[in-house]
């Protein structure tokens, strides 16, 4: 038997769920337009325990979404993930997150590109195929409209994630299809680290970071003109 406990928090939803052998016994998830990780992550963890019945010695792993995503939002739910894990000396699982997100929908045949918002009009995406395999990596790009065009000639595209949502009035081809309210979850994360945990696919928790994608830049502040 394993429990784990799955954080998601590279979005504005944060997402926690804590599961046994890849089965969600109880899930937590707030997706309110505002990044509140900080304030309810540790509060849903706590929660989702109590309604699983489930004390924290009896957790058996820990998983985390890895990103990309916000480099806020990646911080806070890996820093939460690696002091659980060290508190209660056990395993450190990290999940692609745009590879879970393609769990959201289920399709025969085509490609799926899930997508997450990365300012102005540009997205993190990967390619992956109907059998929820990557197929193309991950990277920051911006929209045109030639984007995806060799797999929209070949096959339905299905779009998702927030990054999706703004590309609508660019990608116009027939083939081009736009799943909405999709978004990563600790849902999809659960049979994802039950598989990496049973392999022991696990990462060094002193040393583990999120992957995100592109550095951090901190804008500086405008200086306001002196007024007379």
């Amino acid at each position: 038997m394993a429990i784990i406990l799955n954080i998601e928090t590279s979005t504005k939803n944060c997402s926690v769920n804590v599961a046994e052998n890849g089965v969600v016994l109880a899930i937590k998830e707030l997706n309110n337009g505002n990044y509140s990780h900080a304030e309810v992550l540790h509060p849903f963890i706590e929660e989702v325990l109590e309604q699983a019945a489930i004390s924290k010695p009896q957790i058996n792993a820990i998983a985390v979404s890895k990103g990309p995503g916000s480099y806020t939002g990646l911080r806070i739910g890996v820093s939460a993930a690696k002091g659980l894990c060290f508190a209660l000396n056990c395993p450190l699982i990290s999940i692609d997150t745009l590879t879970a997100l393609t769990y959201a929908i289920s399709i025969e045949e085509g490609f799926i590109v899930p997508m997450l918002d990365a300012r102005r009009m540009e997205v993190y995406a990967a390619i992956f195929n109907s059998d929820n395999i990557k197929i193309r990596d991950t990277k920051a790009e911006i929209i045109e409209d030639s984007s995806f065009l060799e797999e929209l000639e070949k096959s339905k595209v299905y779009f998702l994630g927030d990054g999706s949502k703004k590309c609508k009035q660019i990608i116009t081809h027939k083939n081009a299809v736009f799943v909405d309210d999709k978004f990563p979850s600790s849902k999809e994360m659960a049979v994802l680290s039950y598989l990496k945990y049973k392999k022991n696919d696990i990462e060094d928790v002193a040393y583990f970071e999120p992957f995100y994608l592109k550095d951090f830049i901190v804008i500086p502040e405008k200086k306001k003109k002196p007024t007379f």
